[in-house]
C-alpha cells in the first residue's frame, strides 16, 4: 500500500515494476545489471482515483502517458535497483500529490469606472504629446 495522502492510498498491485538495463555510468557493471526501473500505472482504470483526479494526473503527465491511459516513469538516477525503485515511486506520490490539488477557479472581474476613465484619459494626454510632435511644413515657411 502506496499512501499518498491520509486519504489516497494506491495498492501496489496496481502498479507494474519493470526492471531495465540503464545507461549511463557504471562501467562493466552497467551491461550486466538491469538498475533501471520503468514503473506503469494504469491512471484510467485505477480504483484508488477520483475521477477528476484521474483528468488532472492525465493532463500534468503529458508525454509520459500512453494512449491507453497508462503512465510511464522512468528511473535511472541511482546506480541501484532499489534506489531507482524508490525513487519511481516517489515521482510517482509527487504526481498524483500535484493532481489533487484543485485549481482556483478563476472569477471574472471588470476593470472599475474609475480605472477606466483613468487609461481613456492617459490615451489622451499620450495623443496631445504625439500631436506636438508632428513636421507641418506650413508652420515652418516663413
Amino acid at each position: 500500500m502506496i499512501e499518498v495522502t491520509s486519504s489516497v492510498k494506491i495498492e501496489e498491485s496496481e502498479i507494474q515494476l519493470d526492471f531495465v538495463r540503464a545507461s549511463g555510468p557504471g562501467g562493466q557493471n552497467v551491461n550486466k545489471v538491469a538498475s533501471s526501473v520503468q514503473l506503469r500505472f494504469d491512471v484510467r482504470n485505477s480504483p484508488s482515483l477520483y475521477p477528476d483526479v484521474k483528468e488532472r494526473l492525465i493532463k500534468l503527465a503529458g508525454s509520459r502517458m500512453t494512449d491507453d491511459g497508462i503512465l510511464i516513469i522512468e528511473a535511472k538516477r541511482y546506480r541501484t535497483q532499489e534506489q531507482n525503485r524508490v525513487d519511481a515511486i516517489a515521482r510517482l506520490v509527487a504526481l498524483v500529490q500535484k493532481a489533487l490539488v484543485e485549481p482556483k477557479l478563476r472569477k471574472k472581474t471588470r476593470p472599475s469606472r474609475t480605472s477606466s476613465a483613468a487609461r481613456v484619459d492617459e490615451k489622451k494626454r499620450r495623443g496631445v504629446i504625439k500631436r506636438t510632435r508632428q513636421y507641418k511644413p506650413e508652420e515652418w515657411a516663413d
